[in-house]
């Protein structure tokens, strides 16, 4: 049971600022549990000093972030579907570049001619798509990624994690998935041990999950690469074998 000394109607915000990281603590030295993108929600539950205190609307995850980076602004229509969009001062790709927005970023805006207008500058028509896309092939989407930093607790913006890669591609695909590795250990279902893998069963290790691009390769941001990559499955069992005698803890295949 859970004891509070007082009960607060959640505020649904989003966050207006390019990305912040999720904190455990309200401090700039607290350790990051996750990162919100522009134009994605929050609900606040609570204000103290410069820190607000509240839940993920994508997914329930509980944290810190800056209050500053909150604003009621408008419901988005668009959201980002390169690996990265420049921001443009204007509707003209030799204008001066104003942001760049990581994948997954939401944003409203209006259609003019091959950009989109946004309140802090233009983007490319072919860098964003409407909100309510769904894309076919989720491991694509994941795959647009390969290359990009690993950060821990990042989901796009200056790097992404292993389970930030599956949730965020997933996503793009309807898919509404949990946070951390673990608990995206119940999505799909579980295979037989001698079942051949293929494109899109997920494979899940101690504190690591990644995604097969065909029977014998793995997609994954990791840590041991600071990237995400592209490599035999059989390579990364074999580089995990020293530590763990069972590398692979479970092999799902979504519906």
């Amino acid at each position: 049971m859970l004891f509070a000394p007082h009960f607060a109607r959640a505020v649904e915000c989003h966050v207006a600022s390019d990305s912040v990281m999720v904190l455990s603590e309200p401090s700039a030295e607290a350790r990051a549990v996750s990162q919100l993108l522009r134009g994605e929600g929050f609900a606040l539950l609570d204000l103290s000093g410069d820190w607000a205190w509240g839940r993920c609307l994508h997914d329930d995850y509980v944290g810190y972030i800056p209050r500053a980076t909150l604003d009621a602004i408008a419901e988005p229509t668009f959201r980002v579907c390169a690996p990265s969009a420049l921001v443009f001062a204007g509707p003209d790709i030799k204008t001066p570049i104003v942001g760049q927005w990581p994948l997954g970023t939401r944003f409203s805006g209006a259609i003019e001619g091959t950009f989109i207008a946004t309140e802090n500058g233009y983007v490319h028509a072919r860098h964003a798509e409407p909100l309510q896309a769904k894309a076919d092939d989720f491991v694509a989407v994941a795959e647009r990624l390969i290359g990009q930093p690993y950060r821990w607790g990042g989901r796009g913006a200056g790097g992404i994690d292993c389970s930030g890669l599956v949730q965020v591609a997933l996503g793009f695909s309807g898919v509404a998935t949990p946070r951390d590795s673990d608990q995206q250990r119940a999505l799909g279902e579980e295979l037989a041990a001698d079942a051949p893998l293929r494109r899109g069963d997920l494979i899940f290790f101690p504190g690591h999950v990644g995604i097969m691009t065909d029977a014998a390769t793995l997609l994954h941001a990791n840590a041991f690469w600071m990237a995400v990559t592209r490599e035999p499955l059989a390579d990364v069992v074999t580089r995990l074998l020293p530590d763990y005698a069972e590398p692979i803890l479970a092999r799902r295949r979504l519906a």
